[in-house]
């Protein structure tokens, strides 16, 4: 009984000190928790939205940088026009009239009245031959004209009073007539003594000089040339005669003339002659155009390039003719999407144009955006920089 009221004592002793601490703890975590200021966490939720930012940040710039960078590429356009349909052939140009200028008589040449080398006119006086003999000629013709004349005035005359014979007065009729055409001829030979130019031109070197004997046997003086117009003669494969012959008689048809280093302006002229067979051997056909040449820039024997032109493709579209390229299954170009994404699209291209432009028969359509320069780089789906597309300045020769 003793033992068992020291043993309920001490338990009662150690619960009592189990619960006495309990109350000064609690008031101090309270104590704590009033001690901490409300700028504090203000501070940890800025520092918490701080670092978040710095987190998001970085993984944004790991993503920017894991993207591949954009390729710089030159755009353009593609427009739309009225541009020929042609064929380019090398040519040579042809006096359009060439004239060999000849003595008609025989004479001592005693006047040159040009330049060799110079422009002349139609009419132009060109050598003068000794006028005097056939000068003499003329006047013993109209003395003996005068003469018949007044022997027929007499017969008829006498014929009225029947006093001659029917044959008389017809021998009077008959030398009149015959004086009045020896006079006619012989101020022909006078007129051929005062050699003057046929047409307008440029007249050539002489081959006589003044004091040569000239006669009709004598052959050519000088060799006179018109170049206003001149003739662009060339010729087109008769692989390409089934396309001429669509278009020959077109209201389009032209020949446009232009020299290689592009110092004149392309010359639009007319379809002047095309031959009707096929040359032997060589599988062409000749065709000659006319050309106008006011300033004489186109020479005789010159080479030029030649635009057979046939007829004018109405709307075409075109492209920069750099943005076509070829790929192992054909002609391709990229075209740039709104979100500067480019689509490698097949088109079918057609003829080179003027401005370095090409058209493209069909696979892109009016106002889209095609990629000029910088497709090495490019697969189908990259994003491009695009920039504005400035073609080069061209020459005066521009057919291409």
């Amino acid at each position: 009984m003793k033992l068992h009221t020291e043993l309920s004592d001490v338990k009662t002793l150690n619960h009592g000190s189990s619960h006495r601490p309990t109350q000064p703890q609690t008031k101090r975590a309270r104590t704590a928790n009033q001690r901490i200021p409300k700028w504090a966490y203000l501070l940890f939720i800025l520092l918490a939205g701080f670092v978040t930012y710095r987190i998001y940040q970085h993984r944004a710039t790991e993503a920017k940088a894991a993207q591949p960078p954009l390729r710089p590429a030159t755009v353009a356009k593609v427009v739309t026009k009225d541009v020929p349909l042609y064929l380019d052939e090398i040519g040579t140009c042809a006096a359009y009239e060439t004239v060999q200028v000849q003595a008609q008589v025989s004479g001592v040449i005693i006047g040159r009245h040009f330049q060799d080398g110079s422009e002349v006119k139609k009419g132009d006086l060109l050598f003068t031959i000794d006028p005097r003999p056939f000068q003499a000629v003329l006047d013993q013709a109209k003395a003996q004209a005068a003469l018949d004349q007044v022997t027929l005035k007499r017969q008829e005359d006498l014929r009225a009073r029947k006093v001659i014979s029917q044959q008389d007065y017809d021998t009077a009729v008959a030398n009149a007539q015959k004086s009045h055409a020896a006079t006619e001829a012989a101020q022909v030979n006078l007129d051929w003594c005062y050699i003057k130019s046929p047409i307008n031109g440029r007249i050539g070197l002489r081959n006589v000089d003044v004091g040569n004997l000239v006669g009709p046997t004598t052959g050519s003086l000088v060799t006179i040339q018109g170049l206003d117009p001149i003739y662009t003669d060339f010729t087109v494969a008769q692989n390409d005669l089934p396309l001429v012959r669509k278009y020959l008689g077109g209201p389009n048809l032209k020949v446009q003339t232009y020299l290689a280093d592009g110092s004149i302006t392309p010359r639009l002229g007319d379809l002047y002659f095309i031959d009707k067979a096929v040359q032997p051997g060589s599988g062409t056909v000749k065709v000659r155009g006319v050309t106008p040449n006011p300033d004489r820039a186109l020479w005789p024997s010159e080479f030029v390039l030649v635009r057979f032109i046939l007829d004018t493709l109405k709307d075409a579209t075109l492209v920069p003719t750099q943005a076509v390229q070829i790929s192992q299954a054909g002609p391709f170009v990229f075209v740039v999407k709104s979100d500067n994404t480019v689509e490698l699209r097949p088109v079918t291209p057609g003829q080179r144009q003027e401005g370095d432009l090409t058209v493209i028969e069909n696979g892109v359509k009016p106002d889209e955006t095609v990629v000029v320069t910088g497709q090495l780089a490019l697969a189908p789906g990259a994003k491009i920089a695009p920039q504005p597309y400035e073609p080069q300045s061209k020459s005066a020769t521009s057919y291409e």
